[in-house]
């Protein structure tokens, strides 16, 4: 066991208020004017040097007090203590050092956040690795990271299997699903997911550890490494759906920087109230994804949450029935997500008289589901955004807004929000541009690619994000689309994103999404796919309901049924995909 950590001292921050904004209007930040009166423009001085400083001092306030829950199992923040000072031991005793790589590849149970936590106190950097990754993916992620070791639940083991001996992982800890439930319990989980459900293909990897083996190794005396503030605290590897995947380096000082600016910008939840210690979380996104990793685990845990993780979200009718087991305050999702539960019959009779917040991002979210979501539930969505490379959160909507805006909000406090042109020339308000993103939260750049984060970095420090908006004079933004899916006919651009929703809000369309291929009279046209609540639906409606909606130029050309659209395991619809086949 760790000794208990001291809380280091608090710094007064440097702050300006929007009183003091209003007596110096500023014309290149417009968005200040719309700032919540509570909430200041700038979030001054860290509270922590490093991510294992913010979890110790939790772990300290916060005791007893539930942090996480799995299948009707708890793990409080003294467990979690207890468990990452085990786990951060026994990665030390298999000589790894600071700033040695270390994979994490499971879903959302409780293994992930003990193993987390406890790889930052050992100052080493977490590499996130989605789980439904192929081998090729995988091989390519371990390879690139040059991860040292890796914890990896026992159903994706045969993935590693195939590839380990050619990266340069040394040490590989297998755990299975019950294994922190302990007794009768967990043997039964692991004998219906390994013996009933087949979900654990047969694997052999020579040579590995058990979690329950470095679960008992001993943690006494253990206690988190110095770290320096722009010490890598992960490697979160994005754009493979555009290429080879990289690996945006994030900063201890980059993750905090973002806990501290959605911090200043709860402020405006329940009218200015903020959120109670201890609130309930919602924990459907997976961990291994930067919005739940940032929002769910680590500010949750720096605000002393309950979170309730879903290990398989796509399982609905499982995750309501787990869902009606909690009063939640924080729901964090995506479009096809709230989509989803929506049309659950189940999902309609829970009590949402605990809701307060809302969080919508990952994707754009469509107004007719904003509209039924907050009819249902009484939350209106408060849309965000952000990317890997900003730790994750650029923009939000206020949380004491009144309605959904259908924009990605304002830049949060000490962000920088600029609409540029192809030559990188700031446009005026309105204009639709690609959108650059500076901040603290901006990465340091891409492990090991000097020349992808030149491509991205401009020499002033501003991030170009690579999506396609514009900024309204009350400094909100709204996305019009990806520049890469962006359909050109006959000249006019046509986003996506505007024809899906558009689509979406037929009564008798679950998902769409739109593409562009070839046209000989126009160069591209619009494909959009469907996937029909009522099999009634015909085509020709279709066409009919976009036309009402759409000028000519962006109706859909061509319009195809489907099952299902393929989806990342977060949920985002794969378009390029659509666009191979």
């Amino acid at each position: 066991m760790s000794k208990k950590p001291t809380k280091p001292a608090k710094v007064t921050k440097k702050t300006v208020t929007k009183k003091a904004l209003e007596k110096k209007p500023s014309v290149s930040k417009p968005w200040l004017h719309s700032y919540p009166p509570m909430v200041n423009a700038e979030i001054g001085q860290l509270e922590y040097d490093s991510l294992g400083a913010l979890f110790e001092n939790s772990f300290a306030s916060y005791g007893d007090s539930p942090a996480f829950t799995c299948m009707g199992k708890t793990a409080t923040y003294s467990d979690l203590l207890n468990q990452s000072s085990r786990i951060g031991a026994w990665l030390r005793s298999k000589g790894l050092e600071k700033g040695d790589r270390v994979a994490i590849m499971m879903p959302n149970i409780l293994q992930y956040p003990a193993v987390l936590t406890g790889i930052l106190r050992a100052g080493m950097t977490v590499v996130n690795v989605n789980p439904l990754y192929t081998p090729r993916e995988l091989e390519h992620q371990l390879k690139d990271s040059g991860a040292k070791a890796i914890f990896i639940l026992e159903n994706f083991a045969i993935t590693l299997e195939k590839v380990i001996a050619k990266t340069s992982v040394e040490h590989v800890v297998v755990t299975a699903m019950g294994d922190m439930f302990g007794g009768l319990k967990g043997m039964l989980v692991n004998f219906v997911l390994r013996k009933v459900k087949k979900m654990v293909p047969n694997w052999s990897l020579p040579g590995h550890t058990a979690y329950t083996q470095v679960a008992a190794t001993s943690g006494y005396g253990f206690s988190s490494e110095k770290m320096k503030t722009d010490d890598i605290a992960f490697l979160q590897y994005t754009g493979g759906t555009t290429g080879v995947s990289k690996g945006a380096a994030l900063s201890h000082s980059n993750v905090l920087s973002n806990v501290a600016q959605n911090d200043e910008w709860l402020k405006a939840v329940n009218d200015g109230n903020g959120l109670p210690a201890g609130a309930t979380y919602i924990c459907a996104l997976p961990l291994y994804h930067i919005f739940a990793l940032t929002v769910n685990a680590v500010m949750g845990m720096q605000r002393g949450a309950h979170n309730v993780l879903i290990p398989n979200p796509r399982d609905i009718p499982g995750f309501v029935k787990e869902l009606g087991n909690y009063q939640f305050e924080i729901f964090p999702g995506l479009n096809t997500l709230f989509n989803g539960l929506l049309n659950n019959e189940e999902f309609q009779k829970l009590d949402f008289s605990n809701l307060v917040l809302t969080l919508g991002g990952g994707m754009a979210v469509q107004q007719p589901v904003a509209d039924a979501w907050q009819k249902l539930t009484g939350s209106i969505i408060a849309e965000g955004y952000g990317l890997s490379e900003t730790s994750p959160v650029a923009t939000a909507n206020r949380f004491d807004s009144d309605k959904f805006s259908g924009t990605i909000g304002l830049p949060l406090p000490s962000t920088i929000i600029a609409i540029n042109d192809e030559k990188g020339k700031e446009l005026p308000i309105g204009e639709v541009g690609e959108i650059y993103i500076k901040g603290p939260q901006v990465m340091a750049g891409y492990w090991q690619r000097p020349d992808e984060t030149a491509n991205v970095m401009t020499k002033n420090g501003f991030f170009k994000s690579g999506d396609m908006g514009f900024m309204n004079e009350a400094g909100q933004t709204k996305i019009v689309d990806r520049k890469k899916d962006m359909i050109l006919v006959s000249g006019f651009n046509v986003y996506p994103n505007e024809i899906e929703e558009v689509a979406a809000g037929h009564v008798k369309i679950l998902e769409a999404a739109a593409i562009g291929v070839r046209d000989d009279n126009s160069g591209e046209a619009v494909k959009l796919f469907v996937v029909r609540t009522d099999d009634s639906l015909t085509e020709q409606d279709v066409k009919d309901w976009c036309a009402e909606g759409l000028t000519n130029y962006k109706r859909p050309k061509f319009v195809e049924f489907r099952d299902e659209l393929p989806k990342t395991n977060v949920g985002k619809i794969l378009r390029r995909e659509l666009r191979d086949e």
